[in-house]
């Protein structure tokens, strides 16, 4: 199946195997759960809704979870808690295919592509 050798695949063995340590919030998960359940991607998975909530779970409780009183002021903007994650914690990356999050990153160069975030990972 090429979906399994696509770096967000690898990305998500990484992040339920506990390769390495991630960052969420609640807000974050929310956003997951919408972008899961759209038709063109729902397609690609195959999951039922109660699927996705199961590895949201799973995937919540492999991660860090960020509560949002605790993250301080928020940026501007729509992805305003994706950047207030990052500045809650000052080594962490942003892994994100959102190309307009690398035109006008909040955080320059602490955002990276899937598959250079994979590559970095699998680097011997």
């Amino acid at each position: 199946m090429v979906l399994a050798a696509s770096p967000t695949a690898r990305i998500l063995d990484g992040m339920l195997d506990g390769r390495f340590r991630f960052l969420l919030s609640i807000e974050l998960l929310a956003e997951y759960r919408g972008v899961l359940l759209r038709p063109r991607i729902r397609s690609r998975h195959r999951l039922a809704g109660n699927a996705v909530d199961v590895v949201l779970t799973v995937i919540a409780a492999a991660g860090v979870v960020l509560e949002a009183d605790r993250l301080g002021a928020r940026p501007a903007g729509d992805d305003g808690h994706l950047w207030q994650i990052l500045a809650a914690a000052p080594g962490a990356v942003l892994v994100t295919g959102d190309r307009r999050l690398f035109e006008r990153p909040a955080a320059p160069d602490r955002a990276v592509a899937p598959r250079a975030f994979v590559e970095d990972l699998e680097a011997p």
